[in-house]
């Protein structure tokens, strides 16, 4: 959409035209909707949460001065009223993936849940790198909200620090810190867990999955796929990390050929942690 447009579209909201800005919201919306999900590891909640985020900024429109882009200005309300969800959960812990597997594996209801899943649902292909991107929400999630968020909006939006300081509200240095702790955090967790990068990790899920889901084809093959993975012994942790986070970045976890599978899994590491009833 050209600047001229965005501006008459913005003149027309202003005035109260429910449906200009829509046509404005809709130029991020699959963003922020799917930045949501990594954050609340549930469709349906960020589902309703991008839902009220339109209607919120909708209503406060008045009050938005120019200070930011409007896409920046709206993921601050969609931020804050994640935040305010999240600090009514609690942060998840690093064997999350562990514990999962065990109430999958003690609870065959829940096992041929997932494998129906698998078998019957056009969007239950099962991808490794697909798992890698879930593996990396699922970690994010052992962090503080603040640094998950700054992470994020850093590493796999593109927001510039600036951009975060004004969502946040915090200073650039406190920004920054926020941002470099959570990398700092997040590579030691994924180096020590993460078989497929380092062989004394005790993380190798996304290849018994693989194997689990589709037993014909060859793990190494679909490992080999990965630079991540092909390459890990040629970089450093730091190097790896960035690597993990083109990979996600890359991947709309709403839209991907196994997104109902993964999203089941993920439902899985939410009755792990206590957030959802165990079926």
């Amino acid at each position: 959409m050209e600047k001229p447009e965005k501006e008459q579209l913005l003149k027309k909201a202003l005035e109260g035209d429910i449906n200009a800005f829509q046509q404005l919201f809709s130029d991020f919306q699959a963003k922020l909707r799917s930045y949501l999900f990594r954050l609340l590891a549930n469709r349906a909640d960020a589902e309703d949460l991008t839902h009220d985020t339109f209607i919120r900024c909708f209503d406060k429109l008045k009050s938005y001065k120019g200070e930011s882009s409007l896409k920046t200005w709206v993921f601050t309300v969609g931020t804050n009223l994640a935040i305010n969800y999240l600090k009514k959960r609690n942060r998840w812990s690093e064997d999350v993936s562990e514990q999962a597997k065990k109430l999958v594996l003690s609870n065959p209801r829940l096992a041929s849940s997932l494998e129906r899943t698998a078998q019957s649902s056009p969007y239950g292909q099962y991808e490794i790198k697909e798992h890698i991107d879930t593996c990396f929400s699922c970690i994010a999630k052992t962090l503080p909200v603040e640094n998950q968020v700054a992470l994020i909006l850093k590493d796999v939006y593109d927001f510039s620090v600036k951009e975060i300081l004004m969502i946040l509200n915090k200073t650039e240095g406190v920004v920054k810190y926020l941002i470099q702790n959570a990398r700092h955090t997040l590579t030691d967790i994924f180096d020590r867990r993460c078989a497929l990068v380092n062989k004394n990790g005790i993380c190798h899920q996304c290849s018994e999955l693989n194997g689990w889901f589709n037993p014909k084809q060859n793990q190494q093959e679909a490992l080999m796929k990965i630079d991540m993975v092909k390459d890990s012994k040629k970089y450093d942790r730091e190097k790896l990390f960035t690597m993990r986070t083109q990979l996600v970045k890359a991947i709309n976890p709403l839209r991907t050929q196994g997104h109902e599978l993964q999203e089941a899994l993920m439902d899985c590491n939410r009755m792990a942690m206590g957030e959802l009833k165990v079926t």
